[in-house]
């Protein structure tokens, strides 16, 4: 038996304390909104703690939680440290996810296993990495071999909202600056690029009145249909830009939050849109940014009451941007290992592509840090129903991921 077949034994052998690991920290609630996520990196700390890793609590400051937006941070570094002169690779796996929402079939928390499917939030994206880097990094030492370089387990919470206060904390705070990193994936592919995105809210005011005299306020629903209109014109132009990453296709704007108004029977004198905007590699995000708070402008000022009086006013903020993943020469040898057992693994070729999606992988990346997603899912995203209803991992792709991850390690830091 070679190495590699040593570690997908090791990994099968631990596989039902794996799963026994993952249900667990599906079984604590991280919805963001709130963002309520310190007790989760708690109990992650304690479930690490009997394995043998100590994981370091990083609390971010109150003030800089709540200015994101959440309420309670602590991030997770395990820190695995092997002989001198080898790279350290960082593992990064997010815990913080967007509330379950309607329609389930399964408890969201339950972490129930159904014809070899676990159900709950978070168990494709992306608690399940929690457990994927966890028992790589414990496979990879059961083989009692001499390693050079070092490994980290990265468990942070501010993906949903960019990861500012996530992994970019503990990148700002000099915590840690590893060599390379691999971060949570949620396909077979391997994914070296992904779309930035843009996250604007605007804020349109009017004049609240009563409805039985409409002509004493003025509408900010109407006002703030006009700009809808505008905005939702730009998708036909997106249509015709398109990017050279395979796998990433054109730029698109969504409008996925609209609130106003007071009641039935007034006017409303205040909408608030919030809109989403994914850019692909080749776009500046600043030429996006002003591009739209332009279009903004013209139709806000375009916007003619129909009853006359005054026109409408417009506010913007911007509430996220996280800039595109591009990748970085130095990625070469994580790629390349993990296209190669994964393809021995699964069977099947693993390309290597980008992705729509946006990650906090950018922020490693930004600083100079080669890496690339990957870890436990389906085939495709939509497979796994990531961010909907009966969110599940296929346990069989959960197993084999990890098989890929520990061999790529191996590959990596054996010295």
């Amino acid at each position: 038996m070679n190495l590699h077949q040593q570690l997908d034994a090791w990994v099968e052998q631990h596989f039902d304390e794996q799963v026994a690991f993952l249900r667990e920290l599906v079984r604590v609630p991280t919805d963001t909104p709130p963002g309520n996520n310190a007790p989760h990196a708690e109990r992650t700390a304690a479930l690490l703690a009997p394995m043998g890793f100590d994981a370091e609590r990083h609390a971010v400051p109150a003030a800089e939680v709540q200015a994101a937006g959440l309420q309670s941070i602590t991030n997770l570094i395990v820190r695995r440290r092997y002989a001198d002169g080898g790279k350290t690779i960082a593992l990064n796996a997010h815990g913080d996810v967007v509330p379950p929402g309607e329609g389930w079939s399964h408890d969201p928390y339950g972490g129930e296993v159904v014809n070899g499917q676990m159900f709950g939030r978070a168990t494709a994206v992306s608690k399940c990495d929690f457990s994927t880097f966890t028992f790589a990094v414990r496979a990879l030492e059961s083989l009692g071999l001499p390693l050079k370089g070092a490994v980290e387990l990265h468990f942070t919470y501010d993906e949903e909202f960019g990861g500012e206060v996530g992994p970019g904390w503990l990148l700002d705070q000099g915590l840690t600056k590893p060599d390379l990193m691999i971060a949570a994936g949620f396909s077979y592919q391997v994914v070296v690029a992904h779309n930035g995105c843009l996250q604007l809210e605007v804020t349109v005011h009017g004049e609240m009145s009563h409805a039985a005299i409409p002509d004493s306020g003025v509408d900010a629903l109407q006002g703030a249909t006009h700009i809808l209109n505008a905005l939702y014109a730009l998708n036909a132009d997106y249509l015709k830009v398109t990017s050279q990453v395979e796998g990433i296709t054109h730029p698109y704007l969504n409008v996925g939050l609209i609130q106003g108004g007071t009641n039935t029977n007034v006017i409303p004198g205040k909408v608030a849109l919030k809109l989403d905007r994914r850019m692909i590699p080749e776009e500046d995000p600043a030429e996006v940014e002003s591009s739209l708070r332009r279009t903004i402008e013209q139709a806000a000022a375009s916007f003619k009451p129909p009853r006359g009086g005054q026109h409408i006013r417009v506010d913007v903020k911007r509430i996220l941007l996280a800039r595109a993943m591009v990748p970085l020469a130095g990625n070469q040898p994580l790629v390349k290992a993990l296209q190669q057992h994964g393809g021995e693994v699964f069977g099947e070729p693993i390309p290597a592509i980008g992705t729509p999606l946006y990650t906090d992988v950018r922020l490693y990346v930004e600083r100079g840090i080669p890496g690339v997603i990957y870890g436990a899912g389906p085939r495709t995203v939509l497979e796994s129903h990531a961010k909907r209803a009966d969110e599940r991992i296929d346990l069989a792709d959960l197993k084999r991921a990890t098989q890929v991850v520990a061999r790529t390690l191996l590959d990596v830091l054996q010295t």
